[in-house]
């Protein structure tokens, strides 16, 4: 059994978590061939060892693993096309799920996201800087969510560019429902990347653990309209704890969506004052 499998297989276990699979993942990555030796002789206590014995031989995984692979593609941390950044943020996922253009990892990716219920003046603002990032070379990522995200892709398409979306659910989910058209267009012409197995439900939790791959990818991530307590804020302050490059579009003091931008700005952030990012970042 190589790696890969092994990593599914931990992946469909119940019981097991991301820190043990962690633990338990590195100390086999330099193997070839994972053996039932090998696992016996793991640095882990008895009842994770059991756990990982029915995980590998369990014959029904098999059928799933063959199933999830027909589905997608699957990317482990220990894959070369695994990107470099990503490895670099805490609790990095250990296996990505993909759909669509898997090059597009490759590339440098300026991350949009705002809020789910955006005034117009987001849109007047992306309708005008999508372009300009655009043809700088950048691929832009964002959450596939209601709001600024959805506005991103479609803009990002609609001017024939590359995006990304990472999505807080498995690839055989479409959440929200009214997105499942521009998730499918994403399958087509971009990316669309999750941690979680195929036929997993979206729930609150997930979103968070989203938005740190999001950060993780991102060279740049831009805040449009967002409130004070969101989840835009949390993957910029998540960007910041990985030394990316922050942007936020300035907004009124009297509007609600303007105090995430302004308070990121008022504590470093580059605040956009026309449609170009800093060509100095």
């Amino acid at each position: 059994m190589n790696i890969k499998e092994l990593c599914l297989r931990l992946k469909l276990q119940k019981k097991i978590g991301y820190k043990n699979m962690y633990k338990i993942l590195f100390q086999l990555s330099s193997e070839k061939e994972i053996t039932y030796q090998l696992i016996n002789e793991l640095n882990i206590d008895f009842e994770l060892r059991g756990l990982v014995l029915s995980a590998f031989d369990n014959e029904n995984y098999s059928k799933l693993i063959d199933k999830i692979c027909s589905q997608c593609d699957v990317i482990t941390i220990f894959d070369d096309i695994y990107p470099e950044c990503l490895k670099e943020i805490y609790n990095p996922p250990l296996v990505l799920f993909a759909r669509g253009n898997l090059d597009l990892l490759q590339r440098r990716i300026t991350v949009i996201v705002g809020s789910r219920t955006p005034t117009k003046y987001s849109d007047q603002v992306l309708q005008r800087l999508i372009p300009n990032i655009i043809q700088d070379g950048w691929v832009i990522a964002s959450g596939l969510a209601k709001g600024v995200d959805e506005l991103a892709h479609r803009l990002t398409l609609a001017n024939h560019g590359d995006t990304i979306a990472v999505i807080g659910n498995g690839l055989n989910y479409f959440y929200p429902h009214q997105n499942e058209g521009l998730q499918q267009e994403i399958f087509r012409k971009g990316l669309v990347l999750s941690e979680y197995l195929p036929d997993t439900p979206p729930l609150p939790f997930r979103f968070p653990e989203r938005n740190r791959i999001l950060a993780g990818l991102s060279e740049n991530i831009l805040v449009t309209e967002a409130r004070k307590k969101s989840g835009s804020l949390i993957t910029a302050n998540l960007g910041l704890e990985a030394n990316r490059n922050i942007f936020a579009v300035p907004g009124p003091i009297n509007s609600n969506l303007s105090e995430g931008p302004n308070e990121l700005i008022a504590a470093g952030a580059v605040p956009v004052i026309d449609y170009f990012l800093d060509d100095t970042i």
